[in-house]
């Protein structure tokens, strides 16, 4: 008897951390949203519309991260699961964006590609866009499996 009303507190404790999670994806974005608009912002009026806008997409890879949760949020909200593709989206999703990032970086600091570009890390961020590429793919490959079999149920 204790341990049942043990585990539906805990059921539903666990229900309330998942929407206070949701609600702290809403307000994540809404603040990204925000960052976006003032470093575009900021960037056209200083002149450096070019360099100012690859730092705004940065702020959109991690709009992409948020809305990836946010999708996985829901799912386990509505199905009590979270799948594996989820991390792995989000791990790729921040790969690419250091891809691009770098580069800025580089070019906009002081001393340009003396100030600390390193093709060796660039070469590892695209070994590691690979082999991320090839898991999401195994792991997309399954899950198409399971939707597959579950269909073919009487």
């Amino acid at each position: 008897m204790f341990e049942q009303k043990l585990i539906s507190g805990m059921k539903n404790f666990n229900q309330f951390i998942h929407v206070l999670l949701a609600l702290a994806l809403g307000v994540a974005c809404v603040m990204v949203i925000w960052d976006f608009g003032v470093r575009a912002t900021d960037a056209w009026n200083a002149g450096n519309a070019t360099s100012g806008f690859f730092h705004a997409l940065a702020s959109l890879f991690i709009l992409w991260t948020l809305s990836t949760l946010i999708s996985a949020e829901m799912n386990y909200l509505l199905t009590g699961r979270t799948s594996v593709r989820v991390f792995v989206e989000v791990a790729m999703i921040s790969v690419i964006r250091e891809m691009i990032v770098q580069p800025v970086q580089v070019v906009s600091t002081p001393g340009g590609h003396d100030a600390g570009f390193s093709p060796l890390h660039y070469g590892l961020l695209l070994a590691a866009l690979l082999v991320i590429g090839v898991v999401y793919r195994l792991v997309s490959d399954s899950r198409q499996d399971e939707t597959v079999t579950e269909a073919k149920k009487p």
